[in-house]
């Protein structure tokens, strides 16, 4: 079975890419053009996957290049996105060029190609602010930021090619992300490389906001898992761990791993507008557990605190550490 995998090159993708030549899928990767030849963390897997997958250049805002890059597969893994909400503030249109026409390019090649499978990622900014916990797929659909809204027209381009056309859609809304290869935009990486770099005090926007934290390896898990599972076609599912944190906490539970005292300076340029922020997000994983047999192997304060753990060890390497400008604030 041939998967392509867009975004192969980003966070989640690599780890994704890592795990399904593991598992023993023929594996063709999406990664962005650029005259660097850069295929992004791609470059950087470890060794027993390295040269075992094929690599396709190309832009998922062009709809030749994407189905060039899908024919002879037999399923897709569409992680290709931007995904920084600040970035969002100042260049909205890209965002609704790169996730939602990106997101019609993939879906119409689909079609057309008669794939076995598509698995499209959302995201759990779609919910905005809770207004009810746990969060279930059912929890009304709140735009807060152009990042946020271009999400929320990518799954609805992707689920109207289920319904207007069978299209074997499955939409996959994993919580907040982190683990090894994170981007520094986000608020994990940001604590840790500060921390890592010498830093006692520690830059950060707002600190009430909780969030549902998924390691890395619970999110590639539930990829695959969705891949597998006949069930899943033609619904939305949440990846959480039904465990909320604060901002603030997540900041000192760093701290203690890293054997670190640390002073928090709030950085204006780190807030969202007001009304952007989310306050609040906390997964209801049910329909996960019962559609696709998949559970959080790094749930609860104990999961959480053993992800923070090997987050932590990868970034403090220095060969790791280096590729990151933890003095600057990452849009």
């Amino acid at each position: 079975m041939r998967i392509l995998v867009t975004g192969a090159e980003g966070f989640i993708g690599s780890h994704i890419t890592e795990a399904l030549v593991r598992a023993g899928y023929e594996v063709r990767t999406f990664v962005f053009y650029n005259s660097f030849n850069s295929w992004g963390w791609l470059d950087h897997c470890d060794e027993d996957v390295a040269g075992k997958f094929e690599v396709f250049a190309g832009d998922v805002r062009d709809p030749n290049g994407v189905r060039a890059a899908m024919k002879g597969c037999d399923a897709v893994l569409h992680l290709a996105a931007l995904i920084a909400i600040p970035y969002s503030y100042h260049s909205p249109d890209t965002y609704v060029d790169t996730n939602i026409k990106g997101t019609l390019n993939i879906v119409q090649a689909a079609r057309d190609l008669s794939v076995s499978k598509v698995v499209h990622t959302s995201t759990s900014e779609v919910y905005g602010t809770a207004q009810f916990v746990p969060i279930t797929e059912k929890h009304p659909l709140q735009g807060q930021s152009p990042y946020s809204a271009s999400k929320i027209g990518a799954d609805q381009i992707a689920m109207s090619f289920y319904t207007s056309f069978d299209t074997p859609v499955t939409i996959l809304r994993p919580f907040n992300t982190y683990g090894p290869r994170q981007s520094a935009r986000a608020v994990i990486p940001t604590i840790i490389t500060q921390i890592a770099t010498g830093n006692s005090q520690v830059k950060l926007g707002a600190l009430s906001p909780t969030r549902d934290f998924n390691y890395v390896a619970d999110t590639v898990a539930g990829f695959i898992a969705a891949l597998k599972s006949e069930k899943s076609v033609g619904e939305v599912i949440n990846i959480g761990n039904n465990f909320e944190v604060s901002i603030g906490d997540t900041a000192a539970a760093i701290a203690d791993v890293m054997g670190a005292e640390i002073e928090i300076v709030s950085d204006e340029q780190r807030l969202r507008p007001e009304k952007s922020e989310v306050e609040r997000l906390c997964a209801a994983n049910d329909k996960a557990r019962e559609l696709l047999g998949w559970h959080p192997k790094y749930g609860g304060l104990e999961g959480f605190r053993r992800g923070l753990q090997g987050t932590v060890e990868w970034f403090s390497k220095p060969s790791h550490l280096e590729r990151y400008k933890s003095e600057i604030y990452n849009l």
